[in-house]
């Protein structure tokens, strides 16, 4: 194999090898501050290869992310059959739950009660979809409240469930809370299917055998972990499901509207779980006053008073990067950040009682680098004493602290209470709606030349900056990509004008916009700038 030659500087300079140099361009005069030198006829040439098609129509439909992301959440609005995973703590749910939707939704811990809430989400097996439900771990012998309602959350999953999967743990089989859910389950009419996880071979297998003590017909060793034993208990509960689900799951109607995945945001213990219960209208999730009481990422798919469906996703407060803890807190926060990578809206929630804090402005960093439609709902209003310019005042001073969200609106509401709750579906709507918005290209470069002619561009390094034309290439967020001589001499207070501009005149109250500006090729005939 022959060693590959390294060009000199003879070889690149044609001086030095005795050849003309390519002749250069004639000079021309600059064009006049605020002179769009691009012809119309060729913007649509000369932006279709851009990201997306800035020429759209206005009408054009664009899928939200719930679409994208979650597309079993429609088929789950014809109220598929339930499947419900329960079992004392630790035994392995949410890993089995894991397994059997594909992906790693559930925060999985070795420590007992990671779980609480109800986690759930679509799955499918040999061609059959339906609903898989995590459950918190059940022991009615914990003294606890907050264990209580994790046990009454269990117990809704139970009376909800069509099919149930009873989940022990190979190596404890005389555990009072395995009996205790032996009994539970012997009272109910619902296939339940027995499983011993934690069988890594053929010796552990025969050791499950233990459990026949509770005068179960069939145990179905497994473990979840690595899926042994799990595809043969799947075809099982396939075949146990009925025709038609139990009941309604309170889903949406088909052909209400894309679904909007709304995710509620903020640092702990500021009212995000009360809300989502009052937003679904039943207890969905546990509330305490207990700092950190959600782990998970809670989907909830409600059907908001206007009739357009909407995911709920309820998450764990996230604090500064910090202040995080290792364990059970770095995997809820980590859940939490990815919810906002599949949200269309993020609903930040801050406490009115103890005011604005630097943690809710690290929440709201997350929500603009995540480049999010974002509403602030300013939560337990209730509790503040106000007058007729309370209000104001408090938005004054968001206004003023968080320059970089000013675009985002602002609620005054009460999840406990319920005052002005429903306001939320509305405003997540619209926010929704502006940031899949788009400006026809003509209409774009017709504002653009006004701004550009009225505030031009300062000269940097004895060069005029120029604008030669503009076009839309995306939307979620709208981002927007402006065409000059030389990225480099604009100011980025320029940009900052040109999106007040773009915002003022098109509405995108609630949405970020993302604005470029690149470098565009000299017309024919143009000299150097």
């Amino acid at each position: 194999m022959g060693t590959m030659r390294v060009p000199s500087r003879k070889d690149r300079d044609p001086k030095l090898r005795g050849e003309a140099a390519p002749a250069r361009k004639p000079r021309r005069d600059p064009a006049p501050a605020g002179e769009l030198i691009r012809p119309a006829d060729d913007w649509r040439e000369l932006v279709r290869g851009l990201e997306g098609d800035p020429i759209a129509e206005e009408t054009e439909t664009v899928p939200s992310r719930a679409e994208r992301l979650h597309p079993d959440w429609l088929r789950a609005t014809r109220a598929l059959p339930m499947v419900a995973v329960v079992g004392r703590p630790n035994v392995g749910k949410s890993t089995l739950f894991n397994r059997i939707i594909g992906r790693r939704k559930a925060v999985v811990h070795d420590r007992p009660g990671v779980t609480r809430d109800r986690n759930l989400d679509v799955a499918d097996w040999l061609g059959r979809p339906f609903l898989c439900v995590d459950t918190g771990g059940f022991d009615t012998e914990l003294d606890d409240p907050l264990l209580e309602n994790v046990v009454e959350q269990a117990r809704m999953a139970i009376d909800e469930a069509d099919v149930i999967i009873l989940l022990f743990a190979l190596g404890e089989s005389a555990h009072p809370a395995d009996a205790e859910m032996v009994r539970l389950l012997r009272t109910t009419r619902k296939p339940v299917l027995a499983a011993v996880n934690k069988c890594d071979n053929e010796r552990e297998e025969l050791e499950s055998a233990d459990f026949y003590q509770y005068g179960i017909d069939r145990l179905y060793p497994i473990s979840a972990l690595h899926g042994r034993g799990v595809g043969d208990l799947l075809d099982d509960v396939v075949a146990a499901l009925p025709a038609t689900p139990a009941g309604d799951r309170g889903g949406a109607a088909e052909g209400a509207g894309r679904p909007i995945a709304l995710a509620i945001v903020g640092r702990q213990n500021v009212g995000k779980s009360t809300l989502i219960n009052r937003l679904a209208g039943e207890p969905r999730v546990i509330a305490s006053p207990v700092p950190g009481t959600t782990r998970d990422a809670i989907d909830t798919l409600v059907t908001a008073p206007g009739g357009r469906p909407f995911i709920l996703i309820d998450t764990a407060g996230i604090r500064r990067r910090g202040k995080i803890e290792r364990g059970v807190e770095r995997l809820s926060v980590m859940s939490a950040m990815l919810s906002l990578r599949r949200a269309d809206v993020a609903a930040l929630v801050i406490d009115a009682a103890e005011g604005i804090t630097e943690q809710d402005a690290h929440v709201a960093g997350y929500c603009l680098e995540a480049g999010l439609p974002t509403m602030i709902l300013v939560n337990k209003w209730d509790l503040v004493e106000k007058d007729h310019r309370t209000a104001d005042e408090f938005t004054k001073r968001l206004e003023k602290e968080w320059q970089f969200l000013r675009y985002a609106p602002v609620l005054y509401m009460s999840g406990l209470t319920g005052q002005r709750a429903t306001r939320v579906y509305e405003i997540a709507e619209r926010v929704y709606e502006n940031s899949t918005r788009r400006v026809p290209t003509p209409a774009l470069n017709e504002k653009l030349a006004e701004w550009v002619e009225r505030k031009p561009p300062a000269m940097k390094r004895n060069r005029r900056p120029k604008v030669r034309y503009g076009a839309q290439v995306g939307v979620q967020p709208p981002r927007f990509a402006v065409f000059v001589n030389d990225p480099q001499l604009f100011h980025f207070s320029y940009e900052r004008y040109l999106v007040n501009r773009i915002r003022e005149t098109w509405d995108f109250e609630g949405t970020p916009i993302k604005l470029h500006f690149r470098r565009s090729s000299r017309r024919k005939g143009e000299g150097e700038d």
